[in-house]
């Protein structure tokens, strides 16, 4: 793959019919496709968790508490 492609995964995202209209109606206004409308909407949201002092502790914990089970199955 040369260095300029970015690897996709293609995904199916459910949104209820109004939800669906309004992404709808953004990415009309706005002229970009809905894919690109909600992809943006994405990169926000994680960004947002990134920087989420409380987020980022639930990550530490969770990361332990993987980290432990994986211990004890390596052991077992």
């Amino acid at each position: 793959m040369a260095a300029s492609e970015t690897e996709t995964k293609n995904m199916t995202l459910r949104l209820d019919r109004a939800l669906a209209d309004r992404v709808q109606g953004i990415a009309e206004v706005e002229g970009q496709s809905v894919a690109s409308v909600v992809r943006d909407a994405i990169v926000k949201h994680v960004e947002q968790r990134r920087r989420d002092p409380e987020f980022q502790a639930l990550l530490e914990e969770s990361m332990k508490r993987h980290e432990r089970l994986l211990e004890m199955l390596a052991d077992g």
